[in-house]
């Protein structure tokens, strides 16, 4: 099945040996010199990295790190205090409400509590937004959510609603919901982090599949390990708001430079 992002096999897989994105890619996302404080305490501090096009980058870190904070701002929740956010060569802060609204529409993410509509049923809930953000016929945008629905495992459940519905199975549901919008960067904030531990592998399963499948870039957000071994072409190590490593996963996994690192990953792993 199809997720209208068909994977091209010329795209560079692995990263530099320092850990940078490899050559023939480009630049989706940076962010310069960004700041973000809530009262006195200073969540990011002058942070500076970017993501490029095609790429799977996992931030790791401790809670409180600022990680969810830099999806937030990516899915303008939230706003910076100070620096710039750049997606696909467009301002997204600071610029224009109506210029923010476009850029917007490229980004998809997944939550960590899946923000079902209750009220919706399933197919309602993945074809609302085509419809009502980007202006798609409701036959399109249900042609497209069935599609959608099948790749995730739930074709049967398109008139259930989501109290029907287990969290693994609301997960995927959210998962389809962010790709029907056809983002070019999908967002993922610890998507497994209120799920039954029975249930985790099956949606890591998916996500693995679409990573390996299409040519969707990802920006996301664990504390599983595994998974961020698996998907990564990029990890980023967080720590009090500053990247304090960055590398391929082999190397952050297999041989971290900074003792920040090690005791982290010995505390999870």
């Amino acid at each position: 099945m199809s997720v209208d992002t068909a994977k091209n096999p010329d795209r560079p897989t692995n990263p530099g040996p320092d850990g940078s994105p490899a050559s023939g890619t480009t630049e989706l996302i940076r962010l310069e010199n960004v700041t973000k404080r809530f009262g006195d305490h200073t969540v990011l501090d002058g942070l500076d990295f970017s993501v490029d096009t095609g790429k799977h980058v996992t931030l790791i870190g401790p809670s409180g790190s600022g990680k969810t904070t830099i999806l937030r701002m990516l899915m303008t929740l939230t706003r910076p205090d100070e620096g710039t956010i750049t997606v696909d060569g467009e301002r997204l802060f600071p610029a224009p409400p109506k210029q923010v609204r476009e850029i917007r529409k490229k980004i998809g993410m997944v939550f960590q509590q899946f923000n079902l509509f209750p009220n919706m049923t399933v197919l309602r809930n993945v074809t609302e937004a085509p419809v009502t953000v980007l202006g798609m016929s409701r036959d399109e945008a249900e042609a497209r959510a069935r599609e959608l629905l099948e790749l995730v495992g739930l074709a049967d459940k398109c008139a259930a609603r989501p109290s029907q519905l287990s969290g693994g199975q609301q997960q995927r549901v959210a998962i389809a919901r962010a790709l029907a919008m056809r983002p070019q960067v999908l967002l993922l904030d610890e998507v497994t982090s209120a799920l039954d531990p029975e249930l985790v592998a099956g949606v890591l399963d998916l996500l693995r599949d679409i990573a390996r499948s299409t040519d969707i870039t990802m920006l996301c957000v664990t504390h599983e390990m595994g998974f961020a071994r698996d998907i990564s072409d990029q990890v980023l190590m967080f720590d009090s708001g500053r990247v304090v490593e960055a590398g391929s996963p082999e190397k952050i996994f297999g041989d971290p430079e900074q003792e920040r690192t090690r005791e982290f990953l010995g505390a999870v792993l």
